[in-house]
């Protein structure tokens, strides 16, 4: 390998490297529940109650929405808040997902 293919290789490497840890920093920036997340997929949340599948989980109701569930641990009026079943993340406080459970 001649100098400048190493050079070449090392400067691409670095690069690739930077974009990479570009994608991970976005990523952590955001940490609202994507529908498209495994654990969302699991549980079936949607960040808008009204794009639930009604044949898939016929028990839902359009008044059921994260912000009225006992899971749900944002404060009244937010966006969003924090669901322990997506550790470190916040869902929407208009979504649903199939663990949701009456607030006391």
């Amino acid at each position: 390998m001649t100098t400048s293919n190493r050079r070449v290789f090392f400067m691409q490497a670095l690069a690739t490297g930077s974009l990479a840890m570009a994608a991970l920093q976005a990523r952590a920036a955001d940490p609202t529940v994507q529908d498209t997340e495994a654990q969302a997929v699991a549980l079936g949340y949607k960040g808008d109650t009204t794009k639930v599948d009604a044949k898939k989980y016929p028990k839902h109701e359009a008044a059921q929405v994260c912000s009225n569930c006992a899971l749900y641990q944002g404060k009244a009026g937010d966006a969003q808040g924090v669901c322990p079943l997506f550790a470190g993340k916040q869902v929407a406080a208009k979504g649903w997902c199939s663990a949701w459970a009456k607030k006391a």
